[in-house]
C-alpha cells in the first residue's frame, strides 16, 4: 500500500518559523533593556512594567538569561513537534463536498446538497477553499441546515483558471453569481435566501442588490465594510501596495503564499500558539481530527486574479473603501442602505479578520437589519465548538423566520 505524501505546509513554512525564531532572539536581545526601564511599554502597561522591571532588576542577569532561554527554546520545540505531527497526520477520507456538482462554468461549481426544504445559496470567499461550510460530518454547516429541512446550494469558485485570471469583481457578481442564482431559480422556483461568508457577503450583497426580486432574505456572516477599521490593516496594506503590486503584474494573479503572509501578519504568534497546543493532542482525538481538517482547509487556498485583488486589497484599504461609497460594481454604487428585504448579519465578537467595527459599520448601513453577536472567531463561528449555538441554530431560526412570516 502506497504511503500517503507528506504535507509540506503550514503555508509559508518559512514565514511562521522565522517569526517564531525572531521572538526568541528578539526576547533574549530585550532583556538588558527590560532590566534597565529603557523599553518603549504601551501607556496601558505602565504600572505592570514598573512592577516587572523591578523584579529583573533584582534577579541575576546570567540565571534570568538562561531562563529565558530555556523557555524560548522549549516553547520553538513545542511547535515543531506540532507541525511534525500535523505534516504526518492522516489524510481525512471525505469528499470535497458532499453536495453534487449542477452546474460549471469554468473554474467555477453550483453544488446541491439536496433536500425538499426552502433553498439557500452559500457564497463563500474567492480566498480559500469553499469546503469550509461544510469542512467535517461533525462540524459541517451546510449538512445540518439541510437536516433541519432547508435545501442548501453552495457557491464553489475554484482556482482561478486560464478565463478567471482576467476577471474583475464584476465579472464573478456580475456573471458568474448571477448565473448560479437563475441555476437555484430553476432548480426550486421558490427565490432562494442568500448567505454571504467574509468576502463572499460582499458578493451577496451587490448580487442582492441587483436581482431583489429574486432573492428573499440576505445573511451577510462576517462581512467586512469599513475597511479603514480596525487594528493596522489599512496600515499593513498601505505598506506592502507597491510591493503587490509588482506581484501582480508579475504572476497575473495573488499567489497562495502571499495571502497567507497577510493573514499571518494579523496576528504573527498564532502559528506558534496553535501547533503547541497541536502537540498536546492525541492523535486519534476528535479534536485532533478536526484540528487536521481545519489546517487543510487553511493551507489549500487559491490565488486571487490580479484584478479582483487590486479591488479588494488595495481599493478597499484605499481610496474605493465601500462604507464610503467607493465600491461600485457595473458602475453603480454598491449601497446597503437601498435594500429593503430582510437582513441578518452575524458580527463574531473574537474576529481579527473581520474587526467588529468594520462589520457594524455594514449593519448601521442596512435599514432594519438583525445582528447576532457569536462568541467566536472569524472561522470558529462556522466551524467551531461554539458555532452551532453561536451561529447555526439564530441562523436557522431567521431562516425559518423568514419564510413563515410569508416573506419567501
Amino acid at each position: 500500500m502506497d504511503q500517503q505524501p507528506r504535507r509540506m505546509h503550514p503555508r509559508p513554512l518559512a514565514l511562521h518559523l522565522s517569526t517564531a525564531m525572531t521572538g526568541m532572539i528578539s526576547s533574549l536581545a530585550a532583556l538588558p533593556s527590560a532590566r534597565n526601564n529603557s523599553l518603549p511599554w504601551l501607556p496601558e502597561l505602565a504600572s505592570e512594567a514598573t512592577v516587572l522591571t523591578a523584579d529583573l532588576r533584582r534577579s541575576d542577569p546570567g540565571a534570568l538569561f538562561q531562563a529565558v532561554a530555556a523557555e524560548c527554546q522549549s516553547r520553538i520545540g513545542a511547535m515543531l513537534a506540532g507541525v511534525q505531527a500535523y505534516q504526518d497526520a492522516k489524510r481525512p477520507h471525505r469528499r470535497y463536498c458532499p453536495g453534487q456538482v449542477i452546474w460549471q462554468e469554468g473554474g467555477t461549481r453550483l453544488l446541491d446538497y439536496g433536500g425538499g426544504g426552502r433553498p439557500v445559496l452559500f457564497v463563500p470567499s474567492l480566498v480559500n477553499g469553499a469546503r469550509v461550510l461544510d469542512l467535517t460530518p461533525d462540524r459541517g454547516l451546510l449538512s445540518w441546515l439541510r437536516g433541519e429541512g432547508f435545501r442548501p446550494f453552495l457557491m464553489d469558485w475554484g482556482a482561478p483558471g486560464d478565463e478567471e485570471r482576467l476577471f474583475s469583481l464584476d465579472d464573478y457578481i456580475c456573471s458568474r453569481l448571477s448565473a448560479a442564482l437563475d441555476v437555484v431559480l430553476r432548480q426550486d422556483q421558490r427565490p432562494p435566501a442568500l448567505a454571504g461568508y467574509c468576502m463572499g457577503g460582499n458578493l451577496a450583497l451587490s448580487l442582492a442588490l441587483r436581482r431583489r426580486k429574486d432573492i428573499s432574505g440576505l445573511a451577510l456572516l462576517a462581512t467586512p465594510w469599513d475597511f479603514h477599521a480596525g487594528a493596522g490593516h489599512r496600515q499593513i496594506m498601505e505598506t506592502m501596495a507597491p510591493g503587490l503590486e509588482s506581484l501582480l503584474q508579475a504572476f497575473g494573479v495573488l499567489p497562495v503564499d502571499v495571502l497567507q503572509a497577510l493573514f499571518a501578519a494579523l496576528d504573527p504568534g498564532l502559528a506558534q500558539r496553535k501547533f503547541r497546543h497541536f502537540a498536546t493532542l492525541d492523535p486519534e482525538s476528535p479534536e485532533a481530527a478536526h484540528f487536521v481538517a481545519l489546517e487543510d482547509w487553511v493551507n489549500d487556498g487559491v490565488p486571487l486574479a490580479a484584478e479582483v485583488a487590486r479591488v479588494c486589497l488595495l481599493g478597499w484599504y484605499g481610496d474605493a473603501n465601500p462604507s464610503d461609497g467607493g465600491w461600485m460594481v457595473d458602475g453603480e454604487k454598491v449601497d446597503p442602505a437601498k435594500l429593503d428585504l430582510p437582513v441578518l448579519l452575524a458580527i463574531p465578537e473574537n474576529d481579527r479578520i473581520v474587526p467588529v467595527a468594520s462589520a457594524q459599520a455594514l449593519a448601521d448601513a442596512i435599514p432594519g437589519a438583525e445582528v447576532i453577536r457569536p462568541a467566536a472567531g472569524h472561522i470558529g463561528m462556522v466551524v467551531g465548538r461554539r458555532g452551532m449555538d453561536g451561529m447555526w441554530r439564530p441562523l436557522s431560526q431567521w431562516l425559518e423566520k423568514l419564510w413563515l412570516n410569508g416573506l419567501a
